[in-house]
C-alpha cells in the first residue's frame, strides 16, 4: 500500500512542499530503502522511527519499505522528517486512513521513547501551509505558539507520538492553538536600559538620535572607557517598535536558525547582535556545508554591533559591503543560491590608534606614526564610505560623571525619532523603502534638492576635504534625516554643515586618514 504525507523543507528562510511517498509491501524480503537526497540525519530517522513506533505501543509487520522525498532533485536536511515518516508508515499498513492526514502538514523530531522535540522552521512551514490552503498544522508543542502566529491556520502542538495518532484517528479531542499578539507585543517595549544613565556624551546622543531617525550606519570613535560600548547597547531603546510584518521577517530568520527560545513565539524587539572580533565571515555572513543565516541576517531590522572594529580580520569585514548595500546576503553553492534577509543598522566601535589615548587630553599615547598607520588600514577606504557617521566619544570629564542622571533619555529621544520617522514614511509611502539612508537615485535628487548657497557650500567641503561621491550621497541622507528632525523640508546649509561633521574620517587634518 501507498501512503502520502505532506511535510516541508527549508530553502533560506522559506519552506516549500514536501511529500513523502511510503510504499509498504508485504511482498519479497523486509527491506528499507529512502531515496530523494536525503542527508545524514534524514537517513538516520528510520532508526529513531522504529524505535520510537515501537516504544509507542504500534508493531509493524516486516516489508518491503520505500520512502520516496519529492520533489527528488533539492536536498533534504534536519531530523523535522520524523513524525512524517512515522505516519506515513502506520497509515501505509492501515493504522491511519488515508483521508485522515490528507495534505495536514507535518513536521517534527521523534525521541526512542516517542516524544516529540521542537524542530527550526515552525513559523516558515505553517505560513506555507497558508499558502497551500492546508487543513491543519501538526507540529511540537514546543512550537505550536510559533506556528499559530500565521492567522486563520489551526496549528495542533503535539507531545508524543501515540497522541498524533489518537487524534487523527478521532480517539482524542484538542484543541487548536490561541496565540495573543497583543500581550506579546506589549512585552516587546520592555528595556531594562536607558539613555539617562550615560552620563554626558551629549554630542554623541545628537548623532545616534539623528542615526537612528534615518536608519545611517555609525562608527564610535574614542579612548576605553569614554562610553562607547554603553552609548551602542542603549540604541535599540529609542528605535520605533517592530511592525507585524517586520516581526514576521525576523522570526523567519530565527526560526530557520534555532535561535528562538523554547516557547517562544516571536521576536518582537529589535535585535541588538554583539559578535566578538574573532568570528569567521561565514559566521558573520552566514554559510557553512548546511547554509545558516550569520550574525548580519539575525540582526536584520535591528542593530549589528562592532566592537573594537580593527581587530576583526580584513577579510570579514570586507564582506559587508554587500549587505551594507543591498540589505541582503546570497549565498551561492554549486546545487543552490540562498537569499538571507540583512537590513541592519551598523554600529561599530574603535580606538584612536592601538593604545587608545591619541585624542585623550589625561593620557600620553604611546603609539608610532607607523603603528598608529597600520591600526587604522585595517579599515578599507570602501568599507568607511559606506558607514554614514563617524562620530567622536571623548573621554568624560568628572563634572559630568558626578551627575545622578543625564537630561537626554531615551523616550525623548525615542518621541524625536518618531516624528521624523513619520515625515519619511508620507514622503516614501509608493517607494519600496520608508527610510532615508535608501535614497538613492532618482529619489535621491527629488527629495534632497538643493537651493545655489547649499549647492555653492557642499562643493567647497567635497574639493577642500576630498570626499568620494558616495561620501557625498551620504551627506545629502543625513542632511535630510536632520531636517526632518527639525521638521523642515528644504534642507539648509546648516544641515549640510551638521551632516559633514558626522565624517570625522574624511577630515584629514584632525585623523590623519
Amino acid at each position: 500500500m501507498i501512503a502520502k504525507v505532506t511535510t516541508a523543507a527549508l530553502l533560506g528562510i522559506d519552506a516549500f512542499r514536501i511529500q513523502l511517498e511510503v510504499d509498504y509491501s508485504r511482498s519479497g524480503l523486509p527491506a528499507f530503502t529512502m531515496v530523494g537526497l536525503a542527508e545524514g540525519a534524514v537517513k538516520e530517522s528510520k532508526e529513531r522511527v522504529f524505535s520510537a513506533l515501537k516504544n509507542s505501543g504500534f508493531k509493524l509487520p516486516p516489508a518491503r519499505i520505500t520512502i520516496n522525498l519529492a520533489p527528488a532533485d533539492i536536498r533534504k536536511e534536519g531530523s523535522s522528517y520524523d513524525l512524517p515518516l512515522a505516519l506515513g508508515l502506520l497509515c501505509a499498513s492501515g493504522v491511519i486512513p488515508q483521508h485522515r492526514i490528507e495534505n495536514v502538514f507535518l513536521a517534527g523530531e521523534l525521541s526512542l521513547t516517542g516524544e516529540l522535540k521542537p524542530i527550526n522552521g515552525a513559523l516558515p512551514l505553517a505560513l506555507k501551509a497558508r499558502m497551500d490552503k492546508a487543513p491543519m498544522v501538526m507540529v511540537p508543542h514546543q512550537n505550536s505558539q510559533e506556528a499559530a502566529v500565521v492567522k486563520e491556520m489551526p496549528v495542533y502542538g503535539l507531545k508524543t507520538l501515540a497522541q498524533a495518532v489518537e487524534f487523527l484517528l478521532g480517539d482524542e479531542e484538542m484543541e487548536s492553538v490561541k496565540f495573543d499578539l497583543d500581550q506579546l507585543w506589549q512585552q516587546g517595549r520592555n528595556f531594562f536600559v536607558d539613555f539617562s544613565e550615560v552620563k554626558g556624551q551629549d554630542h554623541a546622543k545628537r548623532a545616534i538620535e539623528i542615526a537612528a531617525a534615518g536608519a545611517h550606519n555609525l562608527l564610535l570613535i574614542g579612548p576605553p572607557g569614554s562610553g562607547k560600548t554603553m552609548l551602542a547597547q542603549r540604541i535599540p531603546t529609542i528605535l520605533p517598535p517592530l511592525t507585524f510584518e517586520e516581526a514576521l521577517e525576523v522570526t523567519k530568520v530565527y526560526s530557520v536558525s534555532g535561535h528562538l527560545e523554547p516557547g517562544q513565539a516571536m521576536v518582537v524587539q529589535r535585535n541588538f547582535r554583539s559578535p566578538h572580533h574573532t568570528i569567521s565571515d561565514a559566521g558573520l555572513i552566514g554559510g557553512g556545508h548546511y547554509p545558516k543565516p550569520g550574525e548580519v541576517s539575525l540582526a536584520h531590522r535591528g542593530v549589528l554591533f562592532l566592537d573594537e572594529l580593527p581587530e576583526f580580520k580584513k577579510h570579514v569585514l570586507e564582506v559587508l559591503r554587500q549587505p551594507l548595500e543591498d540589505g541582503d546576503v546570497t549565498i551561492s553553492r554549486a546545487a543552490m543560491s540562498l537569499k538571507y534577509p540583512a537590513s541592519f543598522m551598523l554600529v561599530a566601535a574603535m580606538n584612536p590608534c592601538p593604545c587608545g589615548y591619541l585624542t585623550d587630553d589625561q593620557h600620553v599615547c604611546v603609539c608610532t606614526p607607523v603603528q598608529i598607520q597600520r591600526y587604522r588600514s585595517k579599515l578599507s577606504g570602501p568599507l568607511l564610505d559606506r558607514i554614514d557617521m563617524h562620530i567622536e566619544v571623548p573621554a568624560v570629564p568628572y563634572k559630568d560623571l558626578k551627575m545622578a542622571r543625564s537630561s537626554i533619555d531615551s523616550a525623548t529621544m525615542s518621541d524625536n525619532i518618531a516624528r521624523a520617522r513619520q515625515i519619511q514614511e508620507l514622503r516614501h509611502r509608493d517607494l519600496p523603502f520608508f527610510t532615508n539612508s535608501q535614497l538613492s537615485g532618482k529619489w535621491l535628487n527629488n527629495y534632497c534638492s538643493l537651493g545655489k548657497p547649499e549647492h555653492d557650500f557642499l562643493e567647497t567641503a567635497v574639493t577642500t576635504l576630498g570626499l568620494s561621491a558616495r561620501a557625498y550621497v551620504r551627506i545629502l541622507r543625513l542632511a535630510r534625516t536632520i531636517a526632518d528632525l527639525e521638521g523642515v523640508e528644504k534642507i539648509l546649509t546648516h544641515h549640510l554643515s551638521e551632516a559633514i561633521n558626522y565624517r570625522s574620517l574624511d577630515r584629514q587634518d584632525q585623523l590623519g586618514f
